[in-house]
């Protein structure tokens, strides 16, 4: 059961990714986004950086 349930989980989170990221150009593009976000949310904490 928990073999089947794991199963199960994994392939609705497989075909969430899959229709959310049509193309493989635009989920290099999703990966780029988040990564300016957590870029920017680093800088806005204060602490020692680039200038």
């Amino acid at each position: 059961m928990k073999r089947f349930t794991a199963l199960l989980l994994l392939a609705l989170f497989s075909v969430g990714t899959l229709t959310a990221c049509n193309t493989v150009k635009g989920a290099g593009q999703d990966v780029q986004k988040a990564g300016g976000k957590l870029e920017e949310a680093a800088d806005n904490t204060g602490g020692t950086g680039r200038d």
